[in-house]
This record gives structure tokens, sequence and C-alpha cells, in this order.
């Protein structure tokens, strides 16, 4: 039979409430599953308003009585609100696009929610969301669920917001976020955080302190806007008299990067980048400690970092250098086989990480300056999306009750400088909102935006949360916040 965490197994004061967990587990699954099974994917415009109507419904079912689909100048967000009459308010950051998906490179259909044997991890949910973010994001429900069948009052108020263009950089959120009602509510809150399964295999966790920012684009190229080569395909044999659109946009993109590719060269991109201090980097130095990092090169297939660097060096780096990365560049035919054709066409996706203390609007400004200045006026800039990083201090009530409540679970937590990768929690940071944001949560998931998805229900490794101990993690985590002083 499986073992619960440690202290989670206990009755204690919250035994009533593992005992409806354990109860609503099936009711658990089948409302992933469902979820699931309704994929919204913003960048394809698929199931948006659908979505956001159907996880309103979840929300309402979970306690969220008033909750309600709110219009932006983009697809919708959902907002609601428990008020139980506490000392205490908190903001809860949940979404529900996903990334889009081709079923061919999937060896369980992505919208089953098929239950799945994950070698040395226990029985998954298999599908497009499962882990980022609609598995924990459910759990987080099954938790409100739970506290409400053992006929407990919650111990803290409850602000929800949800977005649906997350997997597009978040363009209208801060108009969802400051919608007066929106905005009237957050400004009773103390912190905002995000369901996240944050468990390594394990079991340890990272307390994140901040998250990079993110700008995300296309640089393209036509014959038509440049008023130099052909405004569609034509035949590759002209190219001795036409010029290329293509090799334009890679001259273009060459001068954004070291001839590396590894270090951006934007012209003056890194005048307000802030340094990491030392005792930042012997946070991160300490955050790595249990990690392998043979099993992390072998996990994303790489056999060296950048410049050869040690893997705390490495490490660092990814916390503290901005990024220019190419998303994808598409030209011409890219079929089987060949067609000589010069393409009228080319369009680069890029996105860029921001850290501390760099904009979005700074960089969006200095890329457009450097194209320019570089000779590139015709090279089209379209942004579609993104935010500015995000920080929150270790010593806020929101961090501590994190550590106190993990220490209480015998969860190893680190304390890490900041996610490499992104999520709008600059929002909530900055003003009018300005409060503390964090991920929290137990359990653990896999291949987040790529196939065969995952999300762990039930685990065979001691120190890691299936589904049902992730959920009591939240109701954990709920009563700490209520009592951290």
């Amino acid at each position: 039979m499986l073992q619960p965490l440690p202290l989670l197994a206990e009755a204690g004061s919250l035994g009533d409430i593992r005992k409806a967990a354990e109860a609503g587990k099936d009711a658990s699954i089948k409302r992933l599953r469902e979820w699931i099974a309704f994929p919204s994917i913003a960048a394809e415009n698929r199931n948006m308003p659908e979505g956001a109507a159907f996880f309103a419904e979840l929300a309402r079912d979970a306690g969220f009585a008033d909750a309600e689909v709110v219009p932006t100048g983009g697809h919708p967000g959902v907002f609601g609100t428990i008020d139980v009459g506490a000392t205490r308010t908190f903001g809860l950051y949940f979404m529900y696009d996903v990334k889009q998906f081709d079923p061919a490179e999937w060896s369980s259909p992505p919208l089953e929610g098929r239950l799945v044997e994950q070698k040395g991890l226990g029985t998954a949910m298999v599908g497009r969301g499962a882990g980022n973010h609609k598995g924990p994001e459910a759990t987080f429900l099954a938790a409100l669920h739970a506290i409400r069948a053992a006929g407990r009052k919650l111990p803290v108020n409850l602000v929800l917001i949800c977005e649906g263009e997350e997997e597009i950089g978040s363009p209208h959120f801060r108009e969802l976020v400051t919608t007066p009602k929106v905005l009237a509510a957050l400004k009773t809150c103390e912190g905002v955080f995000m369901p996240t399964p944050l468990q390594g295999h394990d079991g340890s966790v990272t307390i994140e302190l901040g998250a990079k920012g993110i700008v995300e684009l296309e640089l393209v190229v036509s014959g038509e806007k440049w008023g130099r080569g052909p405004p569609k395909d034509v035949h590759s044999s002209l190219k001795a008299m036409v010029d290329s659109p293509a090799w334009r946009l890679v001259q273009a993109l060459q001068t954004l990067v070291t001839p590396d590719g590894n270090t951006p060269a934007i012209d003056g991109w890194f005048e307000n980048v802030r340094k990491l201090t030392e005792r930042e980097k012997a946070m991160i130095r300490n955050a790595i400690t249990p990690t392998s990092e043979t099993d992390l090169k072998d996990a994303i297939g790489v056999t060296h970092w950048i410049d050869d660097l040690p893997f705390d060096e490495a490490a660092i780096r990814l916390a503290e250098q901005p990024t220019v990365n190419i998303e994808g560049l598409v030209a011409g035919y890219t079929g089987p086989g060949g067609k000589t054709v010069l393409p009228g066409r080319a369009v680069a996706k890029l996105d860029l990480r921001l850290v501390p203390n760099q904009t979005r609007a700074e960089a969006e400004k200095k890329l457009r300056a450097h194209l320019d200045r570089h000779g590139f006026t015709d090279v089209e800039m379209n942004v579609s999306g993104g935010y500015d990083p995000t920080e929150t201090a270790e010593d806020s009530r929101l961090v501590r009750a994190q550590i106190a409540t993990y220490t209480k679970l015998g969860v190893r937590a680190d304390l890490n400088v900041r996610l490499a990768g992104s999520w709008p929690g600059g929002t909530f940071t900055q003003p009018p909102v300005s409060v503390p944001v964090s991920r929290f949560g137990l359990g653990t998931g896999a291949n987040a935006h790529a196939p065969d998805e995952y999300y762990v229900i039930d685990s065979i490794k001691p120190k890691v949360a299936g589904l049902v101990d992730a959920t009591m993690g939240y109701v954990e985590f709920l009563y700490m916040l209520a009592a951290i002083k």
C-alpha cells in the first residue's frame, strides 16, 4: 500500500480533512481528466471563451460562488473570491490555457488523461496540461473540496485570478489585473501564489524568490517591405541576380548575439542588468546540492554547458544571464525533399528572457533601436506578449510560510534566486498591486510543452507526494498562511 509523506499521514488537527481528501480522490482524478480533455490553446484560438466558462464552473464548484468570466482585449480571464471573514487574504494565480500538441508525437493520447506507469515514480496522468498547470491547479481545488467536505471553514480568504494567455506571453494580463473589481480584491491580499508541483525525484523543493521576465516576438523580412528581393517565392536560379529576404533575416539575427550565439549583443542590453550578489550565488550553489548534474544533462540531452562551465557556474549563469533565443526560423519550403525556391518572406520567432532590473518596455525599445542602427529598418518587429521580471523578498510572510510548511512536512526546501523560466508574477509585485508572489506545491510532473506531459497521481517514492499528499500540502499551506507571524 502506498504510504503518505511523513506527518501528512498523521491524524493531527487536520486528520478529518485528510479523510475527506482520500474519499474525494476519485472525484479529483475525474475532474482533472475532464479538464485535460477540454484544451484551451490561445495560440490557435481554440476553445478560449469555452475554456474560460469551463474553468469558471470548476471554480464555483470548489467554493468560489461568485466566479465569473472577465473579458479583456484578448482572451477572457476568470475572477472569483471566497470571503469567510478571516483576518488574512491571499491571492491565487491560475491559467487555463495550454500549449499546442501533435498527437503523433505522444505515446498516450494527449487529451485522454490516461493513467500510465512512470518508471521509478509511480502512476501518473498523461495529457496536455497535466503538469503545466491543470494538475496542480486541480489539486488545489481538491484541497478546497476536502476542507469543505470535512465541515471546516477556510483559514484565509482567497482571491482567484485565472488567465487564458499565459502560453502566449500574457499580453492582456495586466488589463485583467487592473479591471476595477479585480484590482480592488487584489489590494486586500497579503501575497499571491501559484500552485505548482515543485518536488524533484528526491522529494526536495526549491523556493524561488523570483522569475525572469520575457518578451515574445517575431522578426519578419519580406521582399515587399524591404523593397528588394521578390514579393513572393521565385525560382532559386534567380539568386544570382535577386536579393534574398531569408539571408537578410539571418544577417539581422547575427547582430543580436555574440558569434557563439550565447550572449546578447543588442546595443545597451546590459545597462540595467543587476548582477547577483555573493549571497545570491551562495544560495544557488546550495540549491543545486541535491541535483545530479549527470541526471540533469541526461534529462535534457546535452553533454556540455555553455563554455564548458562547472555545474555551479552554469547554474549561476542560468539565473543571472538575460537571453536571446530563436524559438523557430521559417522561410520558403520545409516539406520532404527539395524545392528550388528563393523565398520572398522569412520569419524568426524569438523569446527574450529578462532579469532585474530590465523591463519589457526597455527591451522592446532597445531591440528596435539596435535593428535600425545596424541598417535593418525594414525588419518588422511584431511583439505578441511579455512582462517584467519578478522579485520577492525572502523575509516576506509568503516565503516564510512556505519554509515553515515544508519544514513541518519534512520536505527539504532550498531558496533560489529566481526561476530561469517566466510567469507574470511581476504584474502583482509592481504597482498598483505591489504584493509578494511565489509558487508553492508538493508533487511532481514533467514534459511541460513537450509530448507525454504528465502529473504523478500515486507516487512510489517515499519522499514524493502523490495526489492526496499534494492536496494536503495545499491544506497545510493555507493553515500556515493564517498562523505565520
